[in-house]
């Protein structure tokens, strides 16, 4: 019982078959066995046969279409479960060898010249196919692609449409099937099917199947050519994207955003520091708020903005934060447009000048100390201790009578007096582009006008102290008698090493030498509002100065006297 079970039919048009035979034996065996039946038993019995083995056939071609029919629904939900294009190609072309019993199947599509390129090969095996494999006939895909009519032919080598094709000859095709993939009547590639060995084994049945399985992998392949794209537009829009939150992020001026309502819609990492709050606290909220410290004087240029359309740039505002105290801003408020430039709401710029305005004003006071043309000539990024031997004309002043005179003043008007002598004299130094080394108590120092490149550094301290005699007098003109304060001045000239003197965290801009000190010692043996000059001095000026003879000097740490000329004027 177990092998008759074994061998039992599967299928009913299996069963039918078996029936068949078994109705066609029992008719042979009779008449083998001479048995009398009657002509009505013998023709119904053979009736019998040929119905059975009729309805087997039909029953068989019904089976095949059912198969084929759930294989098309299996296909069609397999293809259409990915979006991955060449999933999609591999999933279509094993199910075509599969389907359509073919020994190879191509799928082909336009590439972006318009030309039908191979994209996917495959063998019966589920294999893909080297280049070796890939001859098809190009005659059959080229009608396909023509007529965008299916072409099938049991044996390529005897269908009198292709008789003499080089490829189908030299190839040894026989059996081929090539339908046309289309989309919305437009046509994408084709799909071709083909047996080098067995002629026969396509007919209609597989064209129909094929070109019913050629509309959904139409569709498929083409919903995955758009999901490809789309996905490559995405990477790209994102890749853009991170490109300019990084650009974005990176800026140094803090960029705002807000829309019609003045809700902030966007701050960068800028805005952050600049506001001194975190962006998840400034997003979100109306400008007002963010920007309460400046919110009176902004908000009438915001509605300027706004009516007119146009951008405001270089709007300067001081005013103090609670966490920082005060501080400068330059804002630009511009519209903020989209793509077709419509105004969408408003974009602000904003740029913290606060330690911009602190080192101005840190360069206009150190400007005040040193000539510009030597703050021009240093480079914060090279400086070093040290300095360099070259020529120079020192000039020491100061104010006599000064201590007599703070003895009966009030500290207050005494320190005002003296920064008067002290500017109109800081003044006097740097007109003729000079160098102020220091204040010591009521009396300035120059140092040396080389750094200006000037072959006339001497003659220049001599203008320097008749410019310094003309402020005096002047001065004397708007203050009481009893303010009346005189000067003295000394200047010698020759080498000294000049450069910045003291450590690193601390340094000062000076000359060293005994030529500074000869300067300083003719100066606090001139008489009241008196301008003395070393006669090195004068040798290099005489031409251009009027000057007088003086009683030689001796001075402290000179083993000889110091031979000096009264300044009177110039030439």
């Amino acid at each position: 019982m177990a092998s008759s079970q074994n061998t039992r039919p599967s299928t009913l048009h299996d069963q039918l078959t078996v029936l068949a035979t078994l109705v066609g034996k029992t008719r042979s065996d009779l008449h083998a066995s001479k048995t009398q039946l009657s002509k009505e038993v013998a023709d119904n019995l053979l009736h019998l046969q040929t119905t059975l083995e009729q309805l087997s056939e039909k029953i068989k071609v019904f089976q095949n279409e059912h198969g084929n029919m759930l294989a098309l629904a299996e296909v069609g939900q397999i293809i259409n479960s990915s979006l991955e294009l060449d999933e999609v190609l591999r999933i279509v072309m094993d199910n075509i060898v599969r389907l359509t019993k073919a020994e190879r199947g191509f799928l082909m599509l336009r590439d972006e010249k318009g030309e039908m390129v191979a994209r996917m090969a495959r063998n019966w095996e589920m294999e893909s196919i080297n280049s070796a494999e890939k001859n098809v006939s190009t005659t059959v895909v080229q009608r396909v692609i023509d007529t965008g009519e299916s072409i099938v032919t049991t044996n390529a080598q005897e269908d009198q449409r292709f008789v003499g094709q080089e490829s189908i000859v030299a190839f040894n095709l026989r059996s081929i099937l090539c339908v046309p993939l289309k989309v919305k009547n437009e046509l994408i590639g084709v799909i071709y099917a083909d047996n080098r060995i067995r002629a026969g084994i396509f007919a209609d049945t597989e064209k129909n199947l094929l070109e019913a399985f050629a509309n959904q992998a139409a569709v498929a392949i083409d919903n995955a050519r758009l999901f490809s794209s789309l996905k490559q537009t995405l990477e790209e829009v994102t890749e853009l994207k991170n490109l300019m939150d990084n650009v974005f992020a990176s800026i140094a001026s803090g960029v705002i955003t807000a829309d019609f309502q003045d809700n902030i819609t966007l701050a960068n990492k800028a805005t952050e520091n600049i506001l001194g709050a975190p962006t998840d606290e400034i997003i979100g909220r109306s400008l007002d708020i963010a920007l309460a410290s400046v919110s009176g004087e902004l908000n009438p240029r915001l509605q300027e903005v706004r009516k007119t359309d146009k951008p405001i740039v270089d709007l300067e505002i001081s005013h103090s934060l609670p966490k920082r105290g005060n501080v400068d801003w330059r804002l630009n408020l511009s519209p903020l447009k989209d793509a077709s430039q419509k105004t969408q709401g408003i974009a602000i710029v904003l740029d913290d000048l606060t330690e911009r305005k602190k080192l101005e004003a840190q360069r206009r006071l150190f400007e005040r100390m040193v000539s510009p043309a030597v703050i021009n000539q240093l480079d914060p990024n090279s400086l070093q201790l040290g300095g360099k031997r070259t020529e120079i004309t020192a000039l020491f002043a100061d104010i006599r009578g000064f201590t007599t005179f703070s003895e009966s003043v009030a500290p207050e008007k005494l320190v005002t007096i003296l920064n008067l002598y002290l500017a109109a004299m800081a003044e006097a130094v740097l007109s003729q582009e000079g160098t102020i080394d220091k204040f010591m108590g009521d009396a300035i120092m120059l140092g040396s006008m080389h750094l200006c490149h000037k072959k006339d550094h001497t003659l220049r301290g001599v203008k320097t102290a008749l410019a310094i005699r003309d402020s005096v007098e002047k001065i004397y003109k708007e203050l009481p008698t009893d303010a009346h304060l005189a000067f003295g001045v000394g200047i010698h000239v020759g080498d000294a090493v000049l450069g910045l003197i003291g450590t690193e965290k601390r340094l000062e801009y000076t000359a060293i030498s005994d030529t500074v000190n000869t300067a300083k010692r003719i100066q606090e043996n001139s008489a009241k509002n008196q301008i003395l000059i070393s006669k090195d001095a004068y040798e290099l000026v005489k031409k251009h100065i009027e000057a007088k003879p003086h009683t030689e000097m001796t001075v402290k740490g000179k083993t000889q006297p110091v031979e000096v000329f009264e300044v009177l004027g110039l030439k």
